[in-house]
């Protein structure tokens, strides 16, 4: 039993990390701190100004852990790493897990190459540019430093392996020199290599009027299919020009940091500024967790940012200064092996720029707000227009189930649910059917209602039992409303179930036409028609799509892992040869049974051996035949 008054006068004066559990012994909140003691006593001091946040937090902490570091930057080290690995419900989370993709130059070679890379090794031997914001944006500058410069792409040990294979596509279409077979010198590409790190760098200039000046004579001399491919390499070049442009006259690496928050969330925008010059720019969303200030937000996403992503700028410019400014300093720092300055701007250019920053943060959270809620009013819309249809309010919680075989092969079932229109996939189930051989959609479906809410009640009553909240559980979440695929007899079957166990749900069918689109919903004996043109329909439509989808994956997962197999293996004499065979010849199980055994003798790689096999399978009397 955790004794709270005696673990907290336990408690070192010693810097180190601290774990918050709930009941369920779920870490909920992770913190650092300089000294243990004084820092998670004022959690539980009620003389002390809490905020509402943190005092919902602390009405769930039931016991607390803590690990001992020898300073506080071990502290935030180990902090970053503890919460990128459980993510804590009230930390400040960053909602974007994003990597960038960088230009790798491999200067260690004797012909050096250029490709995208995801992350950075120092070893010395390379050089990189980034990061791009874009795996298109990096795609499009080495396509168009490869037109220019014709550096190689291949992975060949040169000089080494020179001559031994033809030159690639890329020579015949001039995007390469062929080093590969002494067709240029080193010096030469090593020239050319050299003008390729330049446009990485953003000199722009030599190559601009290079171009011009050979665009201009190609004209001069009449040739004009190249002055065409010279106007449009210098349209390309002049397009990233105009996306980099000059934002400081000095040539530093910087961040630049700042973010707009509403109630509930917020925004972090960062232009990336390298070498002086701006390469792109992204924005994050952040669950503003326990947090009350914008300093605290801004604070836990430069932790959590830049101990995922492998370069560190010279400098960050931030809109509000940081609470742990002084330790993240030396932590940054020693992620780049050089110092890293934390600026919060207050004039001129500096200030200009964080503001931009400040509007572009603004912007996005107002649009995402107004998306959010154009999108709530067309998904909790199109569920009141499925109520109002069957005379049904209140609903929240859709679920909707599938069976998926393919001839003959094991039957799979697939729950989906939606709540508030929504698809809610960690409340996604699947069943692999165990008491029904060969395609029985009925009983199938049978088998698959009866596990899920027998399972859902017999959780509950555990959880009752145990004096927990029923919610916790996997199954225990009842829906307010069944759709199944299919008309009356899908829900007779839904129906039976639900009345064998005691329950009432209501239960509606998505009945389909002749070409196995949705036409109604077939609900209390009757079919009720649906304006195809509503969102209510669209939904309808989704739900079916997905319920389907999801099953044939499950199905395709499984045989891929050979875990299914069809009836056909279960007859003596019938291999994967002539399954085959007489799957391609019949089609389907229910033609292979209703074949004579002179039809089945006719198909290829059958005998009247296998035939009789086949046709005795399906007509003895027996498990075989009462299952099937």
């Amino acid at each position: 039993m955790f004794d709270l008054e005696e673990e907290l006068k336990k408690l070192p004066a010693s810097p180190g990390v601290y774990l918050m559990h709930n009941d369920r012994d779920e870490i909920i909140y992770v913190g650092k701190a300089i000294s243990l003691k004084n820092r998670v006593r004022q959690y539980f001091q009620s003389s002390r100004n809490k905020t509402a946040k943190i005092e919902q937090m602390v009405s769930h902490i039931a016991w607390f852990e803590y690990i001992l570091t020898d300073s506080e930057l071990e502290a935030l080290v180990l902090e970053c790493n503890l919460i990128k690995e459980h993510r804590p419900r009230y930390n400040t989370m960053l909602k974007d897990d994003k990597g960038y993709p960088y230009i790798k130059a491999t200067l260690g070679e004797d012909f050096p190459r250029l490709f995208m890379a995801r992350d950075m090794k120092k070893d010395g031997k390379s050089r990189y540019f980034g990061p791009y914001t874009s795996v298109g944006a990096v795609k499009d500058t080495l396509d168009l430093i490869h037109k220019l410069y014709r550096i190689r792409t291949c992975s060949r040990n040169l000089p080494k392996d020179t001559g031994k294979e033809r030159p690639c596509l890329n020579y015949h279409i001039k995007q390469c020199d062929a080093p590969c077979q002494g067709y240029i010198s080193k010096e030469e590409y090593q020239k050319n290599f050299s003008q390729a790190l330049d446009f990485l760098g953003g000199r722009y200039d030599p190559l601009l009027k290079s171009l011009e000046e050979k665009m201009q004579k190609a004209s001069q001399d009449l040739e004009f299919e190249k002055a065409i491919e010279y106007r449009e390499l210098l349209n390309s070049v002049r397009q990233v020009a105009q996306k980099q442009k000059i934002t400081s006259s000095s040539m530093e690496d910087r961040d630049i940091v700042a973010m707009a928050r509403d109630e509930k969330d917020a925004v972090v925008q960062v232009f990336f500024i390298r070498e002086g010059k701006l390469i792109g720019r992204d924005h994050f969303h952040i669950s503003a967790g326990t947090a009350e200030h914008e300093g605290e937000i801004l604070d836990s996403f430069v932790k959590q940012f830049y101990a995922g992503t492998p370069f560190i700028p010279r400098e960050l410019w931030l809109q509000y200064p940081l609470g742990d400014e002084e330790v993240i300093s030396q932590w940054l720092s020693a992620r780049r092996g050089q110092k890293v300055k934390l600026v919060v701007p207050k004039k001129g250019e500096k200030e200009r720029l964080v503001e931009l920053a400040t509007r572009n943060a603004a912007l996005v959270l107002s649009q995402d707000k107004e998306r959010l809620k154009r999108e709530e009013l067309r998904t909790i819309g199109a569920v009141n227009q499925i109520g109002s249809l069957i005379g049904l309010s209140g609903i929240r919680r859709l679920e909707a189930y599938d069976i998926s075989n393919t001839s003959g092969v094991e039957s799979v079932g697939s729950m989906v649910v939606y709540e508030d229109g929504r698809p809610k996939r960690s409340d996604y189930r699947k069943f692999k059917i165990r008491t029904v051989q060969g395609p029985n959609d009925y009983a199938s479906m049978e088998e698959v209602l009866t596990r899920r809410f027998s399972h859902g009640m017999r959780e509950q009553k555990e959880l009752e039992l145990a004096g927990e909240d029923a919610s916790f559980g996997s199954f225990t979440r009842f829906p307010d409303l069944i759709m199944m695929d299919g008309g009356r007899g899908q829900v007779n079957i839904a129906l039976e179930v639900l009345e064998k166990l005691g329950l009432t749900i209501p239960v509606c069918g998505m009945v389909k036409d002749d070409n196995h689109r949705t036409r109604g919903l077939y609900f209390n004996n009757k079919e009720v028609p649906i304006d195809r043109h509503s969102e209510g329909f669209r939904l309808i439509t989704r739900i079916q799509d997905e319920a389907h989808r999801f099953a044939i994956e499950y199905h395709r997962s499984l045989r891929s892992k050979g875990q299914v197999k069809s009836v056909l293996d279960e007859i003596p004499g019938i291999g994967p040869a002539r399954r085959k065979a007489l799957m391609r010849h019949f089609k389907d199980i229910d033609s292979i049974r209703q074949a004579d055994p002179t039809a089945l003798e006719e198909v290829p790689q059958m005998n009247a051996r296998a035939a009789r096999a086949v046709y005795e399978f399906f007509h003895s009397p027996g498990p075989q035949g009462e299952n099937t």
